[in-house]
Formats: structure tokens, C-alpha cells, sequence
């Protein structure tokens, strides 16, 4: 049997699981959850998205340790002074019905959990902390990555916040500023330079070229950068980009990108940012990928699932007309959080009065 979630949900509704499915979201709502946090805001947007779809009532538990513990993460033990389990400790009964995790420090952390709670916790782990597929229930892997098991489960973008109901309630009310810009709108992320991807001065011109030229056929530019965006990279863009019609946003006050994705027409998103093309890629509008140079072949896995899709295409340099095309949107919390209720249900149903304890 197939992992990947898509080919799951067809095998469900041919056997009329369907319902079942339904049955078991409802189940979890409200329930109690934990988050095991290493405090990386890119590993935390995915969490909290799973367990904000599961509708879970849920609790951060940022971990940071120290030394030798820290070097023996994800293989090692939890640090014996974290008492773990203990009245000392932040982890003590009463266990949640649920923890989630993304991270090589806290995988020692799940497993801990999973050791003293036992069937009373259902435990998630996202991405591969390299360690196999024993220190949780279920896993959680983009398509783009080889870790493959009968607990594992795959989906083609990471998951996060910007659901449609997030999103609808977003494009409810148009900030004045984004009002004023001309249509078609167009959000620009930037990303920043990382182990597989450069930012070189040739790669930022022919990124500032296709702004240049999306604003040339009439677009407006809202532009932002993220937390990995180097000072330099910003000032170039922002160079690049004077005189046009647009919004730069400078850091300060709040992130305006939540409204950027929402009423944008067209994004451009960098290739070096799992988590930016994949939120672009929940709009269901077109997606241009910015290259840096570099990349690698995850990333290439990555990127070439999304132009099968129909979501991405490659940013041009330049551009005779605005393009337009539609593909069904990747919302990709929504669907993990449906896996992970179903696989949870199932569970539950088969160990009866176990279950849970």
C-alpha cells in the first residue's frame, strides 16, 4: 500500500472510509495536544498549523539542550537533569492526547514521551530526524524526501498556518495601503542564501529584471523579506526596485505578508524556502520561483513535483505579457491533520478500552 496520502484517501473512498475519516476529525477536536519546540519559527509554523487543522487545545514545550546532550540529538537521551516525567520537569503526567515535534533536539524529547506514555499519547513527528521510523507513531516527510515506512506519510509541500479559512478571513478587509496598488498584485517573497543556494550579484539582477518586468506590464509589487534575508539582499532589491509601484516592507511594525498572500494575483517565491513556495502554493494562484544559484537534488525533487502540478514555473528575466494559470491548491495541514485523526481513530477503535491508556 502506497504512503502517499493522495493514493490513501482514493483507496478510503472506494471503500467508503470516507466517513470514517469525518468521524474521526470530529473526535479530536478539542482534545489536548503538546508542542515539543526547538524554537525555529520555520519548524514551528509547520507544528502549529498541524495541530491548529486537528483543532487540538494545545501547549509549546520550547526545548534547548545544553553540551553533550545537545550533541548526542536526535541519537541520545533526554539530560538526566531534565527529570523528565517528574513533578520538575515540564513534562509530566497528565500526558497529552497528542505531541508533535520537527528537529534532531527534539526527537530524544518524543521519544521520552512515547516511552512513558505510551498508548495514552499519539505521537507525530515531521520531517526525518535520521534515527528511523521507531521514536514515533507516525511520521510525517515531504514527497521530495527518500524516508519511506507504514508509518510514514507524505504530502508534496510542508504544512502550515494559511489555511482557507484563514486565508477567506484575510481577504475580508484590503489594508489601504495594498488598496492603492495597481492590479494585478504581485507578492515577492525573499528568501536567502543557505547551504545549497548562493546569492550571487548575477542571480539578484535577473530576480530585480523580472520584477522589473512584471511592473512594466502593470503589476503592483508587494515585497518582503524573511527572516533569513541578509540586509544587503533587501537594499538591492529595494534599489532595483525605486520608482515602481510597490510595497517594500522595511521590518519594522507587523509582517504585512499574511495580506500579501491573501490578495496577491501572482506570487514569486525563492527556491531556497520549502516553507515560502509551499504557502504560496495554498493560493491556488501562479507561483514564479526565483533560483539563486546552486541548489540540490532535494531541491530539484522538490521543485520539479511543483511544476508537474501546474503551480510554479521558472521567473523569467523578462516578459512580453502577464501569464495566468490555475491548479488545485496544496493545502497541506488540513490534509496531514485528516491522516493523523483517521490513523489515531483507527487506533482507538481497534485497542477499545486500551486505547488511551
Amino acid at each position: 500500500m502506497s504512503n502517499n496520502i493522495s493514493q490513501v484517501d482514493q483507496s478510503r473512498a472506494a471503500g467508503g472510509a470516507a466517513a470514517a475519516a469525518e468521524q474521526a476529525l470530529a473526535a479530536v477536536r478539542g482534545l489536548t495536544g503538546w508542542i515539543i519546540s526547538d524554537g525555529k519559527t520555520g519548524n514551528d509554523v509547520q507544528t502549529r498549523g498541524v495541530l491548529d487543522a486537528l483543532g487540538l487545545t494545545y501547549q509549546v514545550k520550547p526545548v534547548d539542550p545544553r553540551g553533550l546532550w545537545r550533541v548526542l540529538s536526535p541519537w541520545g537521551p533526554v539530560s538526566p537533569a531534565e527529570r523528565f516525567g517528574t513533578p520538575a520537569s515540564q513534562f509530566q503526567p497528565p500526558w497529552p492526547d497528542f505531541a508533535i515535534s520537527v528537529g534532531r533536539l527534539t526527537t530524544p524529547y518524543m521519544r521520552a514521551l512515547r516511552r512513558l506514555a505510551g498508548r495514552r499519547t499519539y505521537t507525530v513527528i515531521l520531517q526525518d530526524p535520521k534515527v528511523g521510523t521507531g521514536a514515533a507513531d507516525l511520521y510525517w516527510v515531504p514527497e521530495h524526501d527518500t524516508l519511506r515506512g507504514p508509518n510514514v506519510i507524505t504530502t508534496l509541500t510542508s504544512p502550515h498556518s494559511f489555511t482557507p479559512s484563514r486565508m477567506a478571513e484575510l481577504r475580508r478587509s484590503l489594508p489601504s495601503e495594498i488598496a492603492a496598488l495597481p492590479a494585478p498584485r504581485v507578492a515577492v517573497m525573499l528568501g536567502g542564501p543557505n547551504g545549497d543556494y548562493r546569492y550571487t550579484a548575477a542571480t539578484l539582477a535577473h530576480l530585480v529584471s523580472g520584477l522589473r518586468a512584471l511592473a512594466g506590464l502593470g503589476a503592483g509589487l508587494m515585497i518582503t523579506p524573511s527572516r533569513r534575508t541578509p540586509a544587503d539582499i533587501t537594499a538591492f532589491v529595494r534599489d532595483g526596485t525605486e520608482g515602481l509601484r510597490r510595497l517594500l516592507w522595511s521590518g519594522e511594525g507587523d509582517n504585512p505578508y499574511p495580506h500579501f498572500l491573501a490578495h496577491a494575483d501572482v506570487l514569486v517565491a525563492p527556491a531556497d524556502s520549502v516553507n515560502m513556495v509551499g504557502e504560496a502554493c495554498a493560493t491556488g494562484k501562479p507561483v514564479y520561483v526565483f533560483e539563486p544559484e546552486g541548489g540540490s537534488a532535494k531541491f530539484e525533487r522538490f521543485h520539479a513535483a511543483l511544476r508537474r502540478h501546474g503551480a510554479t514555473r521558472p521567473l523569467p528575466e523578462r516578459l512580453e505579457r502577464l501569464e495566468s494559470w490555475s491548479y488545485t491548491p496544496l493545502n497541506t495541514a488540513e490534509t496531514i491533520a485528516a491522516e493523523i485523526a483517521y490513523r489515531w481513530w483507527q487506533r482507538r477503535e481497534a485497542l477499545g478500552p486500551a486505547a488511551g491508556k
